[in-house]
Parts: C-alpha cells; structure tokens; sequence
C-alpha cells in the first residue's frame, strides 16, 4: 500500500473515476454536487490516489482553510476497504497538512465511519447534518506534537 500526490491530469481523471464509483454510483450522491471548483491539478487542494499491489483504489484531497487542514473526499473502492489503506490515505493528508506548519485538522464524516476517524484522534464536533442525503458530523484533530 502506498499513497502518492497527484501532479499529472491522467492521474486526477482516475483519481474522479475512483470518486465517482464511491460516491455517485455506490452511495447514489449527485454527480453535479461532487465535483467543484477544488477538482483541479495547480488550484487549492492536493489531491492524492492510494494503491494497492500497484492498482489506484482510493483518493482524497485537502485544502487549507484558515489555519487549519481540512481533509475532503477520502474514499476507497468497496472492494478493497478493510485493508488499512483509509488510515494511510488520512496519515499522507495529515503529513501534507503539516509540512505547511499547520496542526488542526478537520473534516465532514459520514457518521457511519466516525468510529474509524475516532480512532485515528477525530472527535466529533457537531451535531448531526446531512450532505447528499447521507448523515454527517464535523469532526476535528489538533496534533501539536506535530509541529
């Protein structure tokens, strides 16, 4: 398993094929509400695919707003969940976040994987939303040991 940034446009079209498998085709999500102005290869967000045994099954993106890191998109094709790689794809956004000098993370989950974001730091910090028709919470980390 492996992470890497994404720098060329071939690998953020399979980084969108990845996108639009989990989130329009899988959880039913509006196409016209995944992509946005983010989705770009030189703009605010650092996009990155996740692979295993060399196949790209799993992306992600973050941004800085503010002064704090905030991690979007992170999905895995369902076949190849339960292999650790959400852990990974989320260590390479947090290293990103903090090679800025930044050490607040936040994200919007899915409240069906806050477990998994509580294991990795994250505690809730809302109340229940929803985003598509799927149940969210804004969860956030801060890891001043990072800095």
């Amino acid at each position: 398993m492996n992470v890497k940034k994404i720098t060329s446009e071939q690998d953020l079209h399979t980084a969108f094929e990845i996108r639009k498998a989990v989130f329009v085709e899988e959880q039913g999500c509006p196409i016209s509400d995944e992509f946005d102005e983010f989705d770009t290869l030189h703009g605010d967000c650092q996009h990155i695919l996740a692979y295993h045994q060399n196949v790209p099954v799993g992306t992600a993106r973050v941004r800085i707003v503010g002064h704090t890191g905030k991690l979007e998109r992170i999905c895995i094709l369902k076949s190849y969940r339960k292999f650790g790689l959400g852990k990974v794809i989320v260590d390479a956004l947090e290293r990103i976040v903090k090679e800025q000098g930044i050490s607040a993370f936040k994200l919007h989950g899915q409240t069906q994987a806050a477990g998994f974001y509580e294991k990795l730091g994250y505690r809730t910090a809302s109340e229940e939303f929803m985003l598509d028709g799927i149940p969210h919470v804004l969860m956030t980390k801060q890891d001043d040991s990072a800095l």
